[in-house]
Formats: C-alpha cells, sequence, structure tokens
C-alpha cells in the first residue's frame, strides 16, 4: 500500500496532548504505523555523561501513530490524502483543495 504521509510532509496533530501542533514529520516507521514529528509529543530523557558528551536533561521527540496525523493543506487546514493517476504517474492529493502534493 502506497504511504499517505512520508518524511518531509508538514503535518497537524489531530488527537492527544499536543492537538493542534503543527510539525514537520522526520521518520516514518509504517510496520509500526507511527512517525516522528519534531516538535510533538517531546518527552526528557535524561542522559548520562560520558567523555563525548555533556549529559543532562535532553528533549526527545517520541513516535506518534499515523492515525493521528493528517497533512496540512495549501490553505493551512487539516486534510486527508487521496490517490490518482496523472500521465501514468500515481499522485497524492489534498482531498479539500484537490492540488497534487
Amino acid at each position: 500500500m502506497a504511504a499517505k504521509l512520508k518524511k518531509g510532509d508538514k503535518v497537524v496533530v489531530l488527537a492527544g496532548k499536543d492537538k493542534g501542533k503543527t510539525g514537520e514529520i522526520t521518520s516514518v516507521d509504517p510496520k509500526a504505523g507511527k512517525a516522528i514529528v519534531d516538535g510533538v509529543n517531546v518527552a526528557i530523557r535524561h542522559v548520562r555523561q560520558s567523555q563525548t558528551s555533556q549529559g543532562g536533561r535532553t528533549p526527545k521527540a517520541l513516535p506518534i501513530d499515523l492515525s493521528n496525523l493528517a497533512i496540512v493543506d495549501a490553505n493551512g487546514k487539516a486534510t486527508r490524502v487521496g490517490f490518482r493517476m496523472e500521465d501514468d504517474k500515481k499522485v497524492r492529493f489534498a482531498k479539500t483543495t484537490g492540488d497534487v502534493i
């Protein structure tokens, strides 16, 4: 099945503690159905000091379920993603505006 959300897409969070926040997808795990979005679902991780790094409390973005994300269209609103054929090529498009993503 083709991926509706890919790395680099601008998305908005639909549910959870970060509802309404927007960010860019940095990585996607299609097998688990999760994605990491920068600035969303951030937790503090404690890192031990080593010879190379300082250590301390580091913010880390944790994975969020793909069902809780929606792509942002040209108008800045959340939209669903559809697929269609254009010139013998499968493309993604925004359901609200019809624009190719």
